[in-house]
């Protein structure tokens, strides 16, 4: 449950992952490259790493990594330096502006499953109070820990129906 509500933290927190999987890919590329700053061909595959590593660690949809013609239009917006390449600084700013999207669509994903999942929760506890065998067990469980547990049900739902 501890893991499942750290996802909910908000888009601090998103930032947070965003930052480190970027530090993380441009150290990786940097030292497979051998070169402290990433031309286009280096900055693609960056990219790739990147939307790999988010479609694995926040929550919410899959999402298709920008295109080659995105990519070296964004490059040219955030190479403050104009020398063709983009080094740590200015990596990392190319990636929020590139992921500001995708944050939003996971953002979205979470409040509505917010919003949505407590709502169920109470109107399925009143409608099982009244079934055989079951109804006195939810009649026992406070509101509180009900709606968390139908709430993580729902987030098991979403996450098992976006892995297939």
């Amino acid at each position: 449950m501890g893991q499942v509500l750290d996802k909910f933290h908000g888009k601090e927190w998103k930032k947070k992952q965003i930052r480190k999987i970027s530090d993380k890919v441009y150290e990786r590329i940097t030292v497979q490259s051998g070169s402290a700053t990433l031309n286009f061909e280096n900055l693609y595959i960056a990219v790739l790493l990147v939307y790999n590593d988010i479609n694995k660690l926040l929550p919410g949809p899959h999402f298709d990594p920008p295109s080659k013609e995105l990519v070296r239009s964004m490059m040219q917006e955030c190479d403050f330096n104009l020398d063709g390449e983009l080094d740590h600084e200015e990596f990392v700013e190319f990636i929020q502006r590139l992921t500001t999207d995708t944050l939003i669509v996971v953002s979205q994903g979470l409040i509505v499953t917010l919003v949505v999942a407590p709502t169920v929760a109470m109107t399925t506890k009143k409608a099982t109070e009244g079934v055989p065998g079951v109804g006195k067990v939810v009649q026992k469980l406070p509101n509180s820990i009900y709606a968390s547990l139908v709430t993580l049900a729902i987030v098991l739902f979403q996450t098992s129906r976006e892995e297939v």
